[in-house]
């Protein structure tokens, strides 16, 4: 099934990372406001991984980084076969 488009905008997700750390809850988030308590936490886990707070997971832009760098790493790794065997 096709992943959909967010229908949340980035600032009205940030409103709600904002009113979360005041103290209120996530559960108490999603019956005040439209989106359901796994995207609030979604959102929460999202922000503190993109606010530097979890190290384990990975940031919003770390995957393409992660995909450009594996690509140029097998692109390397190719010349560098090229160039072992040209040389042998």
């Amino acid at each position: 099934m096709p992943r959909t488009r967010n229908p949340y905008s980035a600032a009205f997700q940030e409103q709600i990372d904002d009113l979360r750390r005041t103290g209120r809850s996530a559960e108490d988030l999603a019956r005040g406001f439209e989106p359901c308590v796994a995207t609030i936490y979604t959102w929460i886990m999202q922000a503190e991984r993109d606010g530097g707070k979890r190290a384990d997971i990975l940031s919003s832009e770390e995957p393409d980084e992660l995909r450009r760098l594996r690509r140029e790493n097998r692109q390397l790794r190719q010349e560098l076969d090229v160039l072992s065997k040209a040389a042998a």
